[in-house]
């Protein structure tokens, strides 16, 4: 049986370039990367602590990882999402859904990262 509880627990973003993708990611989100190789698919681990809240995952280049912006889409917790914004256009992303009032939760904004998939964000209130 599955724990109703935060039950996501790990994700995967497909990447065309590898290398690419880092670079992206990196400097959009100030990120540090371990890179390895799980069953022939070429990995970028995101940063995890296993104290802290929220879930990781990795950049994934394989025969079955397609980049898209259709589908799943994954939300990264930014303490400022015009910031984000602006380096993700800098860095060759591209806006495809402005930040936007959530009402109590906060603000929500999406953009397509450098390898083609849809990327949303989400600042609280605070």
């Amino acid at each position: 049986m599955l724990n109703s509880h935060n039950p996501v627990v790990y994700f995967e973003i497909p990447v065309v370039d590898l290398d690419r993708g880092i670079r992206f990611y990196s400097k959009v989100f100030n990120f540090e990367f371990n890179k390895t190789t799980i069953d022939g698919n070429e990995m970028a681990l995101f940063p995890f602590k296993e104290e802290a809240l929220g879930i990781t995952g990795a950049l994934v280049k394989g025969e079955v990882y397609k980049p898209t912006i259709e589908g799943v889409i994954v939300y990264f917790r930014t303490k400022n999402i015009e910031e984000v914004l602006k380096l993700a256009v800098k860095n060759g992303g591209q806006i495809l859904y402005p930040k936007t009032s959530n009402g109590e939760l906060g603000f929500v904004a999406e953009f397509k990262d450098s390898e083609g998939n849809r990327i949303a964000l989400h600042q609280t209130n605070d």
